[in-house]
Formats: C-alpha cells, sequence, structure tokens
C-alpha cells in the first residue's frame, strides 16, 4: 500500500481487514519508494498466491516489473488520484467493491507496453503530460486530490510549445511538428479520457496519437473528445494503431510513463501481449468512476 499519500494512509488498515474478513491472509511489507517496490515483489512473491497492490497508476507501474517477474495474479485496490487502469479492469472505486472483486478471484490476462525496456499499463507519452507529470508532484497531489491535476494542467498549457518528432512503424517514418505524442496500451489515461474509441488492454496493439496543431489552448475546446475517445477522427491529429514504435526527437525529451518520467527519447514502443494476468469483474460493466506497497 503507498502509505504516503494522502488515501493510502487512509485505507491501509482496512484494506488488511477487508482481505482478511475474506479468507486472505495479507502479508504487509513496507517498502521505502518505488526502486524497491519491483525488487520486493520478486522477493516475497514467491511464498504468495497473489500481489495485491494498494495506490494508484503510478504505484501499479512501479510494480509492473515485479508481477511481471514472479507470474502471481496482480490484485488493484484503487486508492490513488486517477485510478486508470482500475477503471480500464472495471474495478470498483470502493476499497471495499474492490477487495469483493479480489476474493472473487476472476483472472483475466493483459497485454503491457514497454518503452525502452521499461514497462507501462495505461500510456506513454511525450510533451505536455510528461511536463504536467513534473507539474504533479507528490505534494500536489497531497494537497489538492484531483483538483491539483487542474492546476498544474494550467501551468503546463500556459508554457507549452510545439516540437519536431519523427514518428516510425512497420509502414514508414512520418515527421510531425507535435504538442503531445502518446502511446496507450490501455484504454484510459488522465483520469478518465480514452486513449481511441477502439482501444482495449487486451487486443495484442498500440495506440499512437499525435496532436498535430500549434495552439494549445485548443485543448480546452476538445476536452469532450477526450474524454469520448474520438479525438482520433480529426484532422490535425495523427492516429496510428501498431504492435512497435520509435520516436526520435531533436534533442532527448521525457518520456512520461502512467504519471511517472520513466526514460527519455530516442523511444521504442513495443507491446507484450497477454503478459499479465490480474484478478477483474468476471463481466463487463460500466467502466468504474475513479475516486507502495506489497500484501
Amino acid at each position: 500500500m503507498n502509505a504516503k499519500s494522502r488515501s493510502g494512509r487512509e485505507a491501509l488498515h482496512s484494506a488488511i481487514d477487508g482481505l482478511r474478513r475474506h479468507g486472505i491472509d495479507p502479508v504487509h511489507r513496507e517498502c521505502a519508494g518505488r526502486e524497491q517496490l519491483s525488487p520486493l515483489i520478486v522477493e516475497h512473491g514467491a511464498r504468495a498466491d497473489l500481489v495485491v497492490i494498494g495506490g494508484g497508476d503510478g504505484t501499479l507501474n512501479a510494480a509492473a516489473a515485479g508481477i511481471l517477474e514472479t507470474g502471481r495474479p496482480l490484485g488493484i485496490l484503487p486508492t490513488g488520484t486517477a485510478n486508470d487502469l482500475a477503471r480500464t479492469l472495471n474495478i470498483p472505486a470502493d476499497l471495499d467493491g474492490a477487495i469483493g472483486v479480489i476474493a472473487a478471484a476472476n483472472t483475466r490476462l493483459i497485454d503491457v507496453g514497454s518503452v525502452n525496456g521499461a514497462l507501462f499499463f495505461n500510456v506513454a507519452s511525450i510533451g505536455m503530460s510528461a511536463d504536467l507529470a513534473r507539474e504533479l508532484t507528490r505534494e500536489v497531489k497531497r494537497r489538492f486530490g484531483k483538483l491539483g491535476y487542474g492546476l498544474a494542467a494550467i501551468k503546463v498549457l500556459g508554457r507549452a510549445r510545439p516540437f519536431h518528432a519523427s514518428i516510425s512503424d512497420s509502414r514508414g517514418t512520418r515527421r510531425s511538428l507535435t504538442l503531445q505524442v502518446a502511446v496507450g496500451n490501455g484504454r484510459f489515461y488522465g483520469g478518465g479520457n480514452i486513449v481511441a474509441n477502439t482501444a482495449a488492454i487486451d487486443d495484442g496493439t498500440l495506440d499512437l496519437y499525435s496532436l498535430e496543431f500549434l495552439q494549445a489552448w485548443r485543448l480546452v475546446l476538445m476536452l469532450r473528445s477526450f474524454r469520448r475517445g474520438d479525438h482520433t477522427e480529426l484532422s490535425d491529429v495523427l492516429a496510428l494503431r501498431n504492435t512497435a514504435f520509435e520516436i526520435r526527437t531533436r534533442r532527448p525529451r521525457p518520456v512520461n510513463a502512467d504519471g511517472e518520467i520513466i526514460t527519455r527519447t530516442p523511444a521504442v514502443f513495443r507491446v507484450l501481449p497477454k503478459a499479465i494476468e490480474v484478478i477483474a469483474p468476471a463481466e463487463e460493466s460500466t467502466p468504474a468512476e475513479s475516486s507502495s506497497g506489497i500484501f
């Protein structure tokens, strides 16, 4: 459990008690930071039946390599700010509902994205979202919660400038003057935005879009399109689907994956199909509304 977050501190004991009520014996381990989370999972995972992560998308991102290596099913308690992976998997936003899903033990296999060898579940991007990730510090999240996203976004929009990018896949190379290039593995990102109408986390492909217009203020007019996922149909948005991409920029630029800066360009993106087993609801339902450590 990410007990350093505002919601994580409050949820820790409730999560342990809730799992016990369902006959699950949680073994909680403290974690000093995201760099220690995957090694901790590898160390203890062999003696566990499943790994339960309580936190947001950043915490889940830090756990991805450990989950992949151990091969244990992943249970999710969405106690973060955006909780986009939980939303993609239709996991309830409330703690008791999420614990109930874990207790039901229905599993499915999902894809994982990779950028320069680092893993991500939702989206990895270059441009404004990387600037947003740097503005959205832990202190901002702790003080303002979801409101922090809006405050940070206002700062980023005010200084956003387009940049040149080279985007390559199996069909060729395209030169782009863009405000942002995003590569999605899952369906939701940024607190409920949709990568593309047809995006799914188990389709074996990545969905890329590039915002090829120069005025950042236009994003305000496109907010509803991002929530519906039909922004990829606009004439000045490049949309591609493939299993691998390479993005190069004139100077190295940070890459934001699941809300964390994890590498820089040039960036090679790949999909790892059906790589991780997750515990999720058995039936499709309306996506849950959004609301580090190892058990």
